[in-house]
This record gives C-alpha cells, sequence and structure tokens, in this order.
C-alpha cells in the first residue's frame, strides 16, 4: 500500500497545478485554464483532486522543488512540516538553528515580528491548503455529482473524500487555532471572491473545528481501513483529543474528560506501541507498525523538496557525522540542534538507559547561536531501514522518511495528563499502565518504570518532552503548561539573552503577519503586535 500511495504522492506534483492559484488567499478563483468541469468530469477526477490535497502536505508547489506555492517565500522553505516544526520547536527549549536566514535568529531568540517570512509561510500554506479544500467540497456536492451523472458507488466513494477533505482542512484550521488564534475563516460556503474574508475568534474556531470532526466520525473510513497516509476514524478522534486537552488556552473552559473520551477511543481502535522507539522514525516505519495513526508522506526521488524529513535529518547533521549512515550520503546543513534542556531530561543523553535519548556530540550546553557544535545533534530521524538500507535519493541529499502526524503514545499520555488534571471517565491507575508501557519500552526493561505518586501535572510536560521531542508539539506544549513565555522557566537565548529571560505573554500567540494585514481590512491583530 505504501508503494501505491507513495507514487500517487509524486503524481501530486502534475495534480497541484489543476485549478492552483498564484497566492495563498481564502478567496481567490483559479487563475489557469483548466476549468471544474474539466477536473470533476469524471470520477477519476475527484480521486486526483483529493489527492492535491493530501500532496499538498508534502510538495512546495505544481512544479517540483525549485518552486514555491507561497508567494515571496523561498522554495527550500515552503514545505509545510519544514515551516511547522520550525514554529513548533524552533522557539522552544528543544532546538535552536545556527543559521542566519533573515527570521531565523528571530525565532530563535524569541523576538519574531509581524514581518518574519517563517511564520507568515507557514499561515499561507494552512491557508492555502484550506483553499483548496474548500474548492474540493464546493464541487462535490451532492447536486455537483448528479449534474455530472456521477451515481452510485462512485458518489458513494466521493462523499467520503469530502469527510477527508473535511478533515484536512480542520487539520489546519486547527494549525490556525493553536499557532495564530484569530485567522481569516472561509467555508465552501462563501462566495468566492466577493468580499475579504472575516475574522474569527479563537473560541468560536475552537467551536468549529470540534463540530467538524465529530460531524464527520462516522463518514471517514473506519480504523486501518483507508488507504496509507489517508485519514480515518482514528486520525479523527486523535485530533479531537489533541484539541480537547488544550481547550482552556483557546477557549478558557477545561474539556480534560472529553481529551480522556476521545483518547480512549485511539487506544481501544487497535493500535498498539511499536517494539523499538528507533524504529518509529527509520525508513521501514511503515513495516508492522500499529502505532502510527496518521502520516505525511515523502519521496526522496520523485517528490522532493527541502522540507519534511529531508529538513529534519539534513538540518541536524553535518559532513562530519557520516551522513551516508543517515541515507543522505551528499547531506548534513549543520543547523539544528537541541538546548541543553531536552538532553537534561534524559538520565544519560547517549541512550544507554532510555533509549528514546538518540542524541550525538559531547557538548549538551549552548554558548555560540551560530556553533553548530554547541548542543547535542539529535538523530532520531534516518532515511535508512533498521538494518541500515537506505531508500533511493536524489542527489543523495533527499529523504522518504513518512512523518508521524499523530501516533498512539501521544493519545497515551493525552489520557495521563487530562487524568491527573482531573478529568472525568478516567483512572490514575490506567494512566500509569500506559506511562510504564512506554517506559518499558524506552528502557528495555522495568528499571525506569513509576509509581502512581510519580505521575503529577509537570511530569507529563517532561515525559512529552522525552516521548515527542522534534515532532512538532512542544511549543503547543509549553504554552498550555504556562512555560512558553513565562520567566519561570527558561531555556539559552529564550527572550534574546543567553542565560534566558521572560518574554511577553502575548508571544503565546504568533502575529497575523503584516502583509495580510495590510490586505484584508476585516482582520484585527493579536495584542501586542
Amino acid at each position: 500500500m505504501k508503494s501505491i500511495y507513495k507514487t500517487i504522492l509524486a503524481s501530486g506534483i502534475l495534480l497541484l497545478s489543476l485549478n492552483s492559484c498564484k497566492k495563498s488567499d481564502l478567496t481567490l478563483t483559479p487563475t489557469n485554464d483548466v476549468t471544474a468541469d474539466i477536473v470533476y468530469a469524471n470520477p477519476t477526477g475527484y480521486k486526483n483532486s483529493l489527492v492535491k490535497l493530501y500532496a499538498t502536505f508534502g510538495l512546495t508547489s505544481p512544479t517540483g522543488s525549485d518552486a514555491s506555492d507561497i508567494g515571496g517565500l523561498d522554495p527550500g522553505f515552503a514545505d509545510f512540516l519544514r515551516l511547522f516544526w520550525t514554529s513548533q520547536e524552533l522557539t522552544t527549549d528543544e532546538a535552536i538553528c545556527a543559521w542566519g536566514d533573515t527570521g531565523i535568529p528571530e525565532l530563535d531568540q524569541s523576538t519574531w515580528s509581524v514581518d518574519n517570512q517563517f511564520l507568515r509561510g507557514l499561515y499561507s500554506k494552512s491557508i492555502l491548503q484550506i483553499t483548496l479544500a474548500n474548492e474540493f467540497l464546493r464541487e462535490s456536492t451532492p447536486e455537483k455529482l448528479a449534474s455530472r451523472n456521477i451515481t452510485g458507488a462512485d458518489a458513494t466513494a466521493i462523499a467520503k473524500y469530502r469527510a477527508e477533505a473535511r478533515f484536512l482542512r480542520a487539520f489546519q484550521y486547527w494549525v490556525l487555532l493553536d499557532g495564530f488564534g484569530n485567522p481569516p475563516f472561509v467555508t465552501e460556503n462563501d462566495l468566492i471572491g466577493k468580499t475579504a474574508p472575516k475574522q474569527i475568534t479563537r473560541s468560536a474556531l475552537f467551536t468549529y473545528v470540534e463540530s467538524e470532526l465529530k460531524a464527520i466520525e462516522t463518514e471517514l473510513p473506519a480504523v486501518k481501513t483507508n488507504e496509507y497516509g489517508r485519514a480515518d476514524q482514528g486520525a479523527d478522534w486523535a485530533l479531537l483529543a489533541r484539541l480537547y486537552l488544550n481547550a482552556q488556552v483557546y477557549t478558557g473552559t477545561a474539556k480534560y474528560t472529553e481529551a480522556i473520551t476521545y483518547a480512549s477511543k485511539v487506544i481501544n481502535g487497535g493500535y498498539a506501541l511499536k517494539a523499538n522507539y528507533a524504529d518509529l522514525f527509520n525508513l521501514d516505519n511503515t513495516v508492522n507498525n500499529n502505532e502510527t495513526i496518521l502520516t505525511i508522506n515523502f519521496d526522496g526521488s520523485k517528490g522532493t523538496n527541502f522540507g519534511g524529513t529531508t529538513f529534519l535529518i539534513n538540518a541536524a547533521i553535518s559532513g562530519d557525522m557520516n551522513p551516508t549512515s543517515f541515507g543522505v550520503p551528499n547531506g548534513g546543513w549543520l543547523g539544528n540542534r537541541t538546548r541543553q534542556n531536552l538532553p537534561a531530561l534524559f538520565p544519560d543523553p547517549n541512550g544507554t538507559q532510555d533509549k528514546r535519548g538518540i542524541f550525538f556530540g559531547t557538548k549538551a550546553t549552548v554558548d555560540a547561536i551560530g556553533t553548530f557544535t554547541d548542543g547535542l545533534a539529535v538523530t532520531k530521524f534516518k532515511n535508512v531501514t533498521a538494518a541500515g538500507v537506505a531508500a533511493p535519493s536524489l542527489n543523495g541529499t533527499f529523504s522518504s522518511l513518512d512523518f508521524p502526524l499523530f501516533r498512539l503514545a501521544e493519545q497515551y499520555l493525552i489520557y495521563g495528563e487530562a487524568v491527573a488534571r482531573g478529568g472525568a471517565g478516567g483512572s490514575a491507575a490506567q494512566a500509569l499502565t500506559y506511562v510504564n508501557a512506554l517506559r518499558t519500552r524506552a528502557y528495555g526493561n522495568a528499571n525506569g518504570n513509576l509509581t502512581a505518586a510519580a505521575l503529577t501535572t509537570d511530569f507529563y510536560l517532561n515525559e512529552r518532552g522525552r516521548e515527542l521531542y522534534w515532532e512538532g508539539h512542544r511549543r503547543t506544549d509549553l504554552v498550555r503548561f504556562g512555560k512558553f513565555t513565562d520567566g519561570s522557566y527558561l531555556w539559552p537565548f529564550k527572550g534574546g539573552t543567553k542565560a534566558g529571560a521572560a518574554i511577553p505573554a502575548y508571544r503565546n500567540l504568533y502575529p497575523i503577519p503584516a502583509a495580510d494585514m495590510i490586505a484584508n481590512p476585516n482582520l484585527v491583530q493579536n495584542t501586542g503586535y
């Protein structure tokens, strides 16, 4: 199934050009001569257009890695995962980057502005994907299908596609909800190009995302019955659990009971932990893997770009670290590594006890941002199999490693934290069982197992760091625990000083990009910017 889907992903380079827009704007109409009636003339056209929605997660443009579908953004930066990861990790205690590209030093030092190109890129990429999903939904209504003589099993299949498109749109609205709070808001029911999009409040957007995910819960394919890399009910439950865990941040009202409910649905959905933690991040992470719920798929020879896992692997290694062993023999960009807070979470950062600590280097302390060897390298992502066999890699640089958006381990930790925070419907005993399952895998034995007394709320922030580091969770976690801006928890160069300093609380949200503020008079900037 993986090889079939990867072929589809590579073909997305061409499919993305259908009905593509020149800019990321929620109200733009197609600018080429490939009309909707041509694209959606038959069931194959609908499947191809669904592929386009998924392909946008793993590609940077309709024409390949040398172009960007985000106006004004370098193609190398325009991949969704690279932008999302940068916003979630580089601004936190888990990562720091040696590069001086415009915008990166500001993210390293918590001093980003309304013009930061990486934050603008993420905002624009999410809006582009929402725009594409809206278009698909407008063209796949029962009325549209009937007008094109699409009936029977084909119409039923397309109804399932609609549920997937709604999930992908909800996911991107969650990205905006979490990072930017109050974005412009448009659905398939809004007229295109008539007026500038109106702004939605953070609490209202939470309600919308929640309602969409619950509405499609029974419409999505059952757990593990969809093609690899496509959304099913498990992905829907996993996003709902994540949404509810952060509900107090988003709305001011806690929903920990709901987080327990939906995490439990995932946990009881037939998933299981992969036996070896490191194998989750090797090239063959699709083999005997019942832990991963939904992935972003990459192809290092047919659908290449300088983001995704190509970025995660290359930016974290140097030529002195034997790039061949990472499946990128010509790679190694000397960029990202840890700040000392992350390896300090492990009893032994070389992984001889807690084997989740997959680091390289000898100096954990970051004294100079621009010195790659200040801070340990994170080497858990590899474009090779567990046996060391590499995938084909264009120019020896690009990765075919798929990235997990959701996996079972996160749901164990959502369940436990929600119980610790007072949610109903779970138990501390069950939470301990889940935590110790993770720690038994991590240690290879029961030496790291805990008792119930250890499962404080703060424990879960640290355990999430050990289990989920560099997977795009950290900023959200630190905000939820009140530690992203607060002076009670510091890391090197937080707030622009080597020792670390508190930053204003308004930075718990990113700014609406200046360009969109100028273009859309309906928008009000987030407080403080």
